[in-house]
């Protein structure tokens, strides 16, 4: 009896710290071929994947222990095993893959064509293509609603968003939004829905369900990514010209800080904590954290060379 009950107990303890494991932050270096492993709980980074093709966008999966790592240079993406921190499937692609997003399920990853104006269609299970749809010019950030019945694509070039039906694998609305949109975000309720231009200086917001525009926001420099923190009451915009980030009160529309960061800010991600915001610096080589509650930076981690984890790169 001793034994089996000292078995079990070890068992509970297993799981227990399994279940309370710190989550990753994924953040791909393009001009290093790596990504780089940040362990959240202890700030630093753990491991350096190699990774080549001039890594750019990041999806991660959890269904599948799993995290998906867009190569623009080769095409197509390759899957790291996020228990063993090691890339271990290459999977190719015409064109040059840059947004890659998953669907809430994880049975389905959606890869952006830069080049060919396409989303293409994967089986999570297989890592099969198996649809393919056409969407406006240059297409590049992604992100799926958290009812899982949209997928919603920055069109850059053509200056739109594009929503598309996933059951239907058909394009519901294209819509207009600011200057050369690319990092996109959508609330926990699947309400609304942010672009950040590039060209415009400005945040977008959409309702996500109907695509009517909201609102357009000013922030800094050339913005490239945003991302929701503190129950969808700020949104945090990476601004690349001016090293800041734009923090957006989502009531009143306003801009209520500027936080400084390192050179060139582009990706950008909060942590399932929904406190504490990670931001990738292209030009430093690093990484940014943001604590939401004091709107200040509390950590700067070394990572590797054009940091730039464009897409949700921290496992929840």
């Amino acid at each position: 009896m001793p034994f089996k009950f000292l078995a079990v107990l070890a068992i509970a303890s297993l799981a227990t710290l399994s279940a309370h494991a710190a989550p990753y932050a994924y953040i791909t270096n393009q001009l290093d071929n790596s990504v780089s492993v940040i362990d959240t709980a202890k700030q630093q980074v753990i491991a350096t994947v190699p990774v080549p093709g001039k890594p750019a966008g990041v999806a991660v999966n959890p269904h599948r222990q799993q995290v998906y790592i867009s190569t623009p240079e080769t095409g197509g993406f390759v899957v790291i095993d996020s228990q063993k921190q090691a890339a271990v499937k290459t999977v190719k692609l015409a064109g040059a893959s840059l947004g890659i997003a998953v669907d809430r399920d994880g049975k389905r990853i959606f890869v952006a064509d830069w080049y060919e104006n396409s989303v293409s269609l994967f089986n999570a299970d297989t890592l099969d293509k198996t649809g393919v749809v056409t969407v406006g010019k240059s297409p590049s950030g992604m992100v799926v609603s958290p009812d899982n019945r949209w997928l919603y694509v920055a069109n850059r070039v053509d200056d739109s968003v594009s929503q598309i039906d996933l059951q239907k694998l058909t394009i519901r609305n294209t819509t207009k939004v600011g200057a050369h949109p690319f990092g996109l975000a959508v609330d926990a309720k699947g309400k609304r829905l942010y672009t950040a231009n590039v060209e415009g200086n400005d945040v977008t917001v959409l309702d996500a369900s109907r695509m009517k525009r909201i609102a357009s926001v000013k922030v800094g420099a050339r913005p490239y990514a945003v991302s929701l923190a503190m129950n969808d009451t700020l949104l945090f915009v990476t601004n690349q010209d001016d090293g800041t980030v734009s923090v957006i009160d989502t009531a009143s529309l306003n801009v209520v800080s500027t936080i400084t960061v390192g050179d060139k800010p582009e990706g950008i991600s909060t942590h399932p904590d929904d406190l504490t915001v990670y931001v990738a610096n292209w030009f430093d080589n690093n990484v940014s954290v943001i604590d939401a509650k004091t709107l200040a930076v509390t950590h700067t981690l070394v990572t590797g060379e054009g940091s730039r984890a464009f897409g949700s790169f921290i496992s929840p």
